[in-house]
């Protein structure tokens, strides 16, 4: 009796051994981020608000205060992955600019997210292996995809969220030029048009107007228009921006026409974007034939063959089979 007893414990204590090392590793992790996250002691965090005093409001302090000391502590632990050198922090910088993240702890707010789904990845991903598969090869590889997969999840964030908003700048900003001749050629100076613009298109266009009055911000606030023009085609990215920002650079340093100028170039954004428009109406035939062969011709052949091929089956097989 007591040796059937001993089996059982032994066979129950294999089934639970998955569950306890999927505890012990969370358990584990769980203290390592505390260990590292709460280093700061609450001396230290005081003179650094006393440096840099806030004035947040109670109920903002109320919802963002969790969330941001989470994103310290994940930061903390995201350390390894920051830029090494200023070329790849330069870099860093202008991939978050052109999906609309310039704040000043942007990176590292994004380097805490990467940190954290590798972390979610690899404790949701173990425990999904031990679960599934055990303590085996096919476990880890599972393991490991998932945590790559959360890895780099914020990197295809970014990047779907820079494509729309580049693609909202280039449909909106042959409009907004339209608006500018309008403005200059009324009387008003270039800062009093970029005003405009971005007040008149804050609804149709928001990304348009938000660009367009930060370059007015800036313009405001003292900054060279040559300098505050070439920023303003290089935090998007748009290949058009850049080359607007070009022409109103070199109209106002030879003292050429800003109208003609912006008028000439919204003729040659809206022809281009005519042509866009003309080679993708072009690739649609040839894109057409793939679903045409493997979706709609074989159900045409069904049933167009198929009362004939009945039909012969009922016809021919019987008096072949008879012959």
């Amino acid at each position: 009796m007591s040796i059937f007893a001993v089996d059982l414990l032994f066979r129950n204590f294999e089934d639970l051994l998955p569950v306890a090392l999927f505890g012990l590793f969370t358990v584990g992790a769980w203290w390592l981020l505390e260990q590292l996250a709460g280093g700061r002691t609450r001396t230290l965090e005081r003179l650094q608000e006393i440096k840099t005093p806030r004035k947040p409001s109670s109920q903002n302090l109320l919802k963002e205060d969790p969330v941001r000391k989470v994103l310290e502590k994940t930061a903390v632990l995201a350390k390894p992955l920051e830029p090494k050198t200023q070329e790849e922090l330069t870099r860093l910088k202008a991939k978050l600019s052109y999906a609309g993240f310039r704040g000043e702890h942007a990176s590292r707010i994004f380097l805490a997210f990467k940190f954290a789904g590798l972390l979610v990845g690899l404790l949701l991903g173990g425990g999904v292996s031990l679960f599934s598969y055990g303590l085996q090869q096919k476990g880890l590889i599972t393991t490991i995809a998932i945590a790559g997969g959360l890895f780099y999840l914020p990197d295809l964030a970014v990047w779907y969220l820079a494509r729309r908003r580049q693609q909202e700048i280039f449909l909106g900003l042959p409009d907004a030029l339209d608006l500018m001749v309008v403005c200059v050629e009324a009387g008003l100076g270039l800062d009093q048009a970029m005003r405009k613009v971005a007040e008149e298109m804050k609804d149709v266009y928001p990304v348009v107007a938000e660009e367009f009055a930060l370059a007015n911000f800036q313009l405001q606030m003292g900054r060279p228009r040559a300098e505050v023009l070439h920023e303003l085609g290089a935090r998007t990215g748009v290949a058009d921006l850049r080359s607007l920002a070009g022409v109103l650079i070199q109209a106002d340093k030879f003292g050429s026409s800003v109208a003609q100028a912006l008028r000439v170039q919204s003729d040659s954004m809206r022809t281009r974007r005519r042509q866009l428009a003309e080679e993708k109406a072009a690739k649609t035939a040839v894109k057409l034939i793939f679903p045409l062969v493997l979706f709609i011709f074989p159900g045409i052949f069904v049933v167009l063959v198929g009362p004939a091929a009945i039909s012969m089956m009922r016809e021919m097989f019987p008096k072949m089979a008879g012959g």
